[in-house]
């Protein structure tokens, strides 16, 4: 009797897995989610430079657990090498994850505007390093402190010339980082959507850079404005996108909001993470008017939409 009930129950167990729904994410279990929550600090660009510590700790009584750093009005990783960063970092409880970095010197794509800042002033991009000319520099200096991603968070593609230069520029450095033992990435905006002499920038860059020297981190909401499904980008090119930019828009598709008050379907597009090959993701609003508000609202819906 015991052998034919475990036959009989194992039969329907079989059964119950014909029939379970598609996506089947290794991260839903019926638990909260897995993975833990980050925050990409160019939310807090306007802020951050005036006390970095502070701010951290600040990120940190949030509930944020992992970071992807982004360029500072201080230069550097916030005025400190990356080893002072690093160390502050650890000491707050939070794990130093990504960061971002030029693909060349940026240049403003037509058609676009800066975001304003809290002054209601559109912003200005210091000076820094970009990969076309520093790549070597830019790996050794994350190599150090052994992070695991670098991200190239912008490069020009307004022309095919451009892109061409580009797609150069990513797998020259791919290559380099992975000698570092270092995954490197592509950040994308809405503007590699648009159509630039019949082809379309992203395609390019997907299909023209080495997938495995160069992976992607895909901005989920500057997809959507772009009229492009994350999921279909995952089932296309499966396993490619080891980052998220988890980030909401507007159904105006020009307000960038926090996460849960705009238009996108987190739970549909996380139940693809497996699909997708993520790793990690980082909550980001560009030039909010209250960071602070924007990335605690962002955190607990976050919890509620995944959990």
């Amino acid at each position: 009797m015991i052998r034919r009930n475990f036959i009989k129950n194992s039969g329907a167990i079989a059964l119950g897995g014909l029939v379970l729904p598609k996506p089947v994410s290794r991260f839903f279990s019926g638990a909260p989610f897995a993975k833990p929550v980050g925050l990409q600090l160019f939310t807090l660009f306007n802020i951050i430079d005036d006390d970095v510590a502070g701010t951290l700790k600040k990120v940190a009584d949030v509930g944020y657990k992992e970071l992807e750093s982004a360029f500072s009005k201080k230069g550097g990783f916030y005025g400190m090498k990356a080893k002072e960063f690093s160390a502050l970092t650890k000491g707050l409880g939070l794990s130093w994850q990504s960061h971002h970095t030029l693909g060349a010197p940026f240049k403003m794509p037509a058609g676009t505007k800066m975001p304003n800042g809290p002054d209601g002033k559109p912003m200005t991009i210091p000076p820094m390093k970009n990969l076309r000319d520093n790549a070597q520099e830019i790996v050794d200096s994350v190599a150090e402190v052994g992070l695991p991603y670098l991200v190239c968070a912008y490069t020009p593609t307004e022309t095919l010339d451009e892109i061409k230069s580009s797609i150069e520029t990513l797998n020259k450095t791919g290559e380099i980082c992975k000698k570092a033992g270092i995954t490197f990435a592509y950040h994308n905006h809405d503007f590699e959507f648009k159509t630039v002499d019949g082809k379309i920038p992203y395609h390019l860059l997907l299909s023209e850079t080495n997938a495995d020297l160069v992976k992607m981190e895909l901005d989920l909401a500057w997809a959507t404005k772009a009229g492009v499904d994350p999921v279909e980008l995952f089932q296309k090119h499966p396993g490619r996108f080891p980052l998220w930019h988890v980030k909401d828009i507007d159904k105006d598709m020009q307000t960038l909001e926090p996460v849960g008050k705009g238009v996108i379907d987190f739970k549909r597009i996380f139940g693809y993470a497996s699909t997708s090959g993520m790793q990690h993701f980082f909550v980001e609003h560009d030039m909010p008017k209250d960071a602070f508000a924007s990335i605690t609202e962002s955190f607990h819906n976050l919890q509620k939409i995944l959990g």
